[in-house]
């Protein structure tokens, strides 16, 4: 498992490590630089110097101390060396005057030669003690801080955990908050780079507190709703065990069918809900065609328009009007508004159904010549278990029809809007977003 500790303990020791190996190598790069300026001047002082020796004796018997550094080399006008402070070391016997670098079996040496008087003086001396000192003056300067590495690893370490500290308290009190307690976490005291995290955090337990009193108001007005038909199916039942005709057991009969009928209506409504909530499974989204959805819940809406007397239709078709989203749960929208529409509209009424495009996106009309929606409750029809007045046609719904409407069109990003229809009655339209 990850750590964000060790992770930044890694990245900040890591970093300082490169910054340390590069800071090594400037100051050797700079110490290398500094001594060839120290031992050229060194070289040009040694060789000046010896413009005045008188040098006699074979160049063997003049050679000088192996521990010395420096090699000096005389040669006369004739190109005869007769001073040699080192002969088993192999220099050019040929070099130019002023500076110069040569490369030999044993390595780079550096050269600074001069004339005087017919005789050519040269002064060499290896590279590599000045690499050497180049390299020691940067191993005296990092020393410390190598030294010191695994003390500023504890210190990061320290540094890290307390500004983390943070984290662990807020990650304690979510772990403290309970179903029953959703209170939002206090933020003064955070961090300013915590502070999106904490209201973050607090969006989601207000979010999650409204999503669990409404869970919790759904199962009390669920359970409220379905023991009063579950009740009347007692009743009807106790009355069909009671009847001593067969004209009242077949009234009683019709009664029992008309209940479970209700209550068959009223758990499939609960079970669709449930199933349109967001985060529910099976939700799968495609591209369709509203005039193709409008022709198939209006075929299914027949039987029931003519039983009741409606005249139900489609008024107008886009046949490029299209979507993204789920069939069935565009078809469970439109099949409630029709239904609702064709429920509520008086005999002999009229229900048309269109589709099409406008500026806003897509939509959907229900249009019908019924009774309408007061403005005042046009909010208020969309709420779970909710009904109007004492209509009968109202009072045997389940009052969660349009609270279906609404939940299935917020998943489709779309909004449903309740208005008076031109010639009277209700409009109720869908408008979903463009297609992109």
């Amino acid at each position: 498992m990850r750590s964000i500790r060790n992770d930044l303990l890694v990245a900040l020791l890591g970093a300082i490590l490169v910054v340390m190996l590069l800071g090594g190598w400037a100051t050797y790069r700079a110490a290398r630089d500094e001594a060839g300026s120290i031992f050229d001047y060194q070289l040009q002082q040694i060789a000046m110097s010896l413009r005045d020796r008188t040098f006699f004796g074979s160049a063997e018997a003049l050679a000088g101390d192996d521990s010395l550094d420096y090699v000096i080399r005389i040669w006369d006008r004739n190109g005869l060396s007769i001073y040699y402070s080192r002969p088993r070391q192999v220099l050019p016997t040929l070099t130019r005057l002023g500076f110069s670098t040569a490369e030999t079996l044993e390595g780079e040496w550096r050269i600074f030669a001069i004339q005087y008087q017919g005789l050519t003086i040269s002064v060499a001396q290896p590279m590599r003690v000045r690499q050497r000192l180049a390299a020691d003056a940067a191993w005296r300067t990092l020393k410390p801080f190598v030294i010191l590495l695994p003390v500023l690893g504890a210190l990061i370490w320290f540094l890290v955990a307390r500004g983390l500290r943070p984290l662990a308290q807020i990650a304690k009190a979510v772990e403290a908050r309970t179903p029953d307690l959703l209170e939002p976490l206090r933020d003064p005291d955070v961090p300013e780079e915590v502070r999106p995290l904490v209201s973050s955090l607090n969006d989601l337990l207000a979010r999650l507190k409204i999503a669990l009193d409404s869970q919790r108001a759904f199962v009390a007005d669920a359970a409220h709703e379905l023991r009063t038909p579950l009740t009347a199916l007692q009743l009807q039942t106790q009355l069909v065990e009671r009847a001593v005709s067969e004209e009242e057991r077949c009234v009683a009969l019709n009664e029992l069918k008309s209940g479970l009928q209700r209550a068959s209506h009223a758990v499939q409504q609960l079970l669709t809900l449930a199933r349109q909530e967001p985060g529910a499974a099976g939700f799968r989204f495609e591209t369709v065609g509203l005039a193709d959805l409008s022709r198939q819940v209006v075929t299914a809406h027949q039987r029931l328009a003519e039983e009741r007397g409606i005249d139900l239709g489609l008024a107008r078709f886009d046949e490029t009007a299209q979507v993204r989203g789920d069939a069935e749960a565009l078809r469970i929208l439109l099949s409630n508004l029709v239904g609702n529409a064709v429920r509520y509209t008086p005999v002999g009424g009229q229900v048309d159904v269109s589709c099409g495009l406008t500026e806003a996106g897509p939509f959907l009309d229900v249009v019908d010549n019924g009774p309408g929606i007061p403005a005042a409750e046009r909010e208020r029809v969309f709420d779970r278990f909710y009904r109007r007045g004492e209509d009968v046609n109202i009072r045997t719904g389940a009052g969660l029809g349009l609270s279906i409407v609404r939940t299935i069109a917020q998943r489709h990003g779309a909004q449903v809007v309740l208005d008076d229809a031109p010639g009277g009655g209700l409009l109720a339209r869908v408008v979903f977003s463009p297609m992109s």
